[in-house]
């Protein structure tokens, strides 16, 4: 039987991306979908995107929550974006963080963003096209780890994580339908 042929992708940030920022929780309650995503997800799916989210979640490390609270949280958001149509292929995260609470996860690791770990591991698992594909995040390091995966980058701009400009996205939007607009745009 043949390989199936990468797919081109779309890789997101989480938090401040595709929901509200919740700083350091995983309360499914207080889970907010931000304005504009469902509609941008559901055209990129459209055109032939592959979802893909992947997020730094170091408040496993700092012991805030737990990977089973972390686990249950993203099948709720899974959830919930396939209620209007959006269905992801999967979400990845990273639980390390250097300076965590907990010993087994305050390690320097592959996965966290800046670096490219989760969008690679993705790649391989997924079959997805690398060259083909975006991230598109609200932060400096979510344009470092997919400009080191060899994506196009668009950095989304919130208020809340001021930039340093360094490296500079390919894009910049001001929310994530406005960052499908420039996705399908160029590939035109």
């Amino acid at each position: 039987m043949p390989e199936k042929p990468p797919r081109k992708a779309v890789f997101l940030d989480r938090d401040s991306t595709v929901i509200e920022d919740m700083r350091y929780s995983a309360d499914i309650a207080r889970m907010k979908v931000l304005p504009g995503v469902i509609e941008g997800l559901v055209r990129l799916q459209e055109a032939g995107y592959t979802l893909v989210i992947v997020t730094n979640q170091s408040g496993v490390a700092r012991g805030c929550f737990t990977e089973a609270e972390l686990r249950a949280f993203h099948e709720a958001l899974t959830a919930r974006l396939a209620e209007s149509g959006v269905r992801l292929a999967r979400i990845y995260y990273c639980p390390h963080y250097p300076e965590g609470k907990l010993p087994e996860y305050s390690t320097v690791c592959d996965c966290r963003k800046p670096a490219p770990g989760m969008i690679l591991r993705a790649a391989k698992e997924l079959a997805l096209d690398l060259p083909d594909s975006w991230v598109i995040g609200d932060s400096d390091r979510d344009t470092a780890a997919g400009r080191g995966a060899g994506c196009r980058t668009i950095l989304v701009e919130t208020a809340d994580d001021p930039q340093t400009g360094n490296p500079n996205p390919d894009f910049r939007a001001k929310d994530l339908q406005a960052a499908a607009d420039i996705i399908l745009g160029e590939q035109r």
